[in-house]
């Protein structure tokens, strides 16, 4: 998270979006789709961003060829108000099962190095 902040942004550790992280995994783009529609609905959840690298436009040299669908989101229920915990931005990646299995440690480990390579 450290180099993160550093690398993309300037050193403003407010604009990092993904301390809190987790990742479901689908069999199909329409139980993925299906998902994201549920978020979208849901009062308690405030969507913030959607970033959809399944999009047949979405270049795939950004991300080294990975494709999954980023959301970043915030609970605004009152629970997470009391708790003071509404302003915080957390990510959720929704990956189809094919490029899950792609996804480990040295896959991974890749995909970093190119990122740091882009200064991203």
């Amino acid at each position: 998270a450290i180099e993160k902040v550093l690398r993309s942004y300037h050193g403003d550790p407010s604009l990092l979006c993904d301390l809190c992280r987790q990742s479901i995994v689908f069999e199909s783009v329409q139980d993925l789709a299906a998902c994201l529609h549920a978020a979208s609905q849901d009062a308690e959840v405030l969507l913030v961003r959607v970033k959809n690298r399944l999009d047949p436009d979405y270049d795939i040299h950004v991300s080294a060829g990975y494709r999954d669908c980023g959301v970043n989101f915030r609970i605004v229920s009152a629970e997470a108000q009391a708790l003071a915990v509404d302003s915080h931005v957390c990510e959720l990646q929704l990956i189809l099962r094919s490029f899950a299995e792609m996804k480990h440690d040295e896959g991974h480990r890749r995909y970093v190095t190119f990122r740091n390579i882009r200064g991203e």
